[in-house]
């Protein structure tokens, strides 16, 4: 692929001094998308799995945009970061909505789309914003749903493999979904008054699971074999684990198939140049060890492409950034104040510079955590409470409660146990189940007490230790942990200093009465007190 950052200068569509006074804004947001596009390929290590990814919108988008590399949600779970991101705030500053089940929205907490529709703003969504359950789209209303176009793109490959089988051409069937993606955003243009600026979030759940096994390589040319001697460490390098990533590469294609409709639809409306565009995911890939409910990169990385009005485009940059640091972007966009109880910060230092690699000296590091995904992942409904602070040179995880099993307990994993691998592929409850089902869980399971994955499977599956540190320059896939290492102790204690003070001082509940309000389960005690935890 031709380097197209190099020209940066050349490429760069828009600049500050072009800057609409109040620009519309596209977010375009992917469920289980993690940071995996081709335009990430050349930045990569050689040899890596973004080559094989095909998202050649996205790439052309870069063009005109920053992309960032270090873009990181705020908890690896999708309410929690969607939370974080609606609010600006880390998650853990946001009650009940921190969590994924049991979820209580809080209608206090102040988000941009709340704001830009106060502002003026015509708002509205198509498919997913916040989370499982009622409300299920806070902040925004039913009213503010456009959908009339249906919603089956969210099951991507198993309506576009039905089409085919009933007799329709592989582009026949891309085309119907994609003009599902048009029809909603269509609808809501057609109920914006004139010259109103609009925010519109399209954020199809075609990504997560589950797909149709074998639709990468029959709907988007994706062949497994091309991950060999590609895939991570934590991921074995055997055809059932690369096809089940290649067909969540096809998922991430039809995605990108979708950005591309609605740029054509934002280009016919003439509205390009007066739009700032975003794109980015929710966290890393599901139903693969270390991606989805791990602070590890694999889950907690995620693409994040801006382009618009006042962005000097056509740069790849090494910020560190949360997506927490959307809201004050979107609300200095439409010059609208930041609510004082946001914690991320604008991106338009980095947006309006003409710098590549660290272009803000203070976006060094980021801060994630989690806390619950299945409530029910374990028996007696406890958490799995983590924090991490991320750097260029290192990452350090706590792990608060290291008695526990990372993602839920195994249930029926008894040594000899026979389990069908169907269900083991269907059902995320069976076992380990903040890991969602699929064939990649299902085969690790199956092949457990085997000589030659017995180790590899304690390993990812296993329970960790409290801390751990991991040398990103030396083991990138985090692999080697280093937190007991007397080399490593000065780093390990200046990361702890730093993640704790910035969790006390913006008042994390895990910090406060040995983390009570998260070892409560709402599923045992919804009141409506727990709604906030104490700031």
């Amino acid at each position: 692929m031709k380097t197209f950052f190099a020209s940066c200068f050349l490429l760069a569509a828009f600049c500050l001094g072009q800057a609409a006074d109040r620009p519309n804004v596209l977010f375009l947001f992917a469920d289980d998308w993690g940071r995996y596009a081709s335009a990430y390929a050349e930045s990569d290590p050689p040899g890596g799995i973004n080559e094989v990814v095909r998202t050649p919108h996205f790439d052309k988008l870069a063009q005109d945009g920053v992309l960032f590399r270090n873009a990181h949600v705020s908890a690896p779970s999708c309410t929690p970061c969607r939370s974080a991101l609606l609010t600006g705030q880390h998650f853990w500053r946001t009650g009940t909505a921190s969590i994924l089940l049991g979820a209580v929205w809080d209608d206090s907490l102040p988000t941009f789309p709340d704001l830009m529709r106060d502002a003026g703003y015509h708002i509205g969504y198509t498919y997913k914003v916040w989370g499982p359950g009622t409300p299920s789209n806070s902040p925004f209303t039913r009213e503010e749903s456009y959908g009339s176009a249906g919603g089956k793109f969210n099951g991507f490959s198993q309506n576009a493999t039905k089409a085919i089988a009933s007799g329709q051409s592989v582009e026949a069937a891309k085309k119907t979904l994609l003009d599902e993606i048009r029809g909603n955003f269509r609808s809501f243009l057609k109920a914006r008054e004139e010259g109103e600026p609009f925010l519109y979030w399209s954020g199809p759940t075609n990504v997560h699971r589950k797909w149709i096994k074998g639709s990468g390589k029959e709907l988007w040319g994706i062949d497994p074999d091309e991950l060999k001697g590609k895939m991570p460490p934590f991921l074995p390098d055997v055809h059932e684990v690369r096809q089940d990533l290649a067909d969540y590469f096809g998922e991430i294609a039809a995605w990108d198939a979708a950005i591309g409709a609605l740029l054509e639809e934002l280009e016919e409306i003439g509205e390009r140049e007066n739009t700032l565009i975003v794109v980015s995911g929710d966290h890393g890939a599901p139903g693969f060890p270390y991606g989805k409910c791990n602070l590890y990169g694999f889950g907690t990385n995620v693409p994040l492409l801006i382009a618009g009005p006042g962005v000097k485009g056509g740069r790849l940059v090494e910020d560190f950034s949360s997506l927490t640091d959307l809201t004050p972007t979107f609300l200095e966009s439409a010059k609208i104040d930041v609510p004082d109880a946001v914690t991320g910060r604008s991106l338009w230092p980095t947006l309006s510079s003409d710098k590549t690699g660290l272009v803000d000296k203070a976006r060094t590091k980021v801060f994630t955590g989690r806390e619950r995904h299945v409530d029910t992942a374990r028996a007696d409904f406890t958490p799995y409470p983590q924090r991490a602070i991320r750097t260029a040179d290192h990452v350090l995880i706590v792990n608060f409660r290291p008695d526990r099993w990372p993602m839920g307990d195994p249930y029926l994993l008894e040594p000899g146990a026979v389990l069908d691998v169907n269900e083991l592929e269907n059902n995320t409850r069976l076992t380990l189940p903040d890991e969602d089902a699929g064939p990649t869980k299902a085969w690790l399971v199956g092949v457990r007490e085997t000589e030659d994955w017995k180790e590899h499977f304690n390993w990812v599956y296993g329970k960790r230790p409290m801390y751990e540190l991991y040398d990103l320059r030396k083991d990138p896939f985090e692999t080697t942990n280093l937190a007991d290492d007397p080399e490593y102790r000065e780093i390990r204690d200046s990361l702890e200093k730093e993640l704790m003070t910035e969790l006390r001082e913006t008042g994390d509940p895990r910090l406060i009465d040995d983390g009570k309000f998260y070892e409560t389960s709402p599923m045992t005690d919804p009141a409506p007190s727990r709604r906030r935890a104490k700031k």
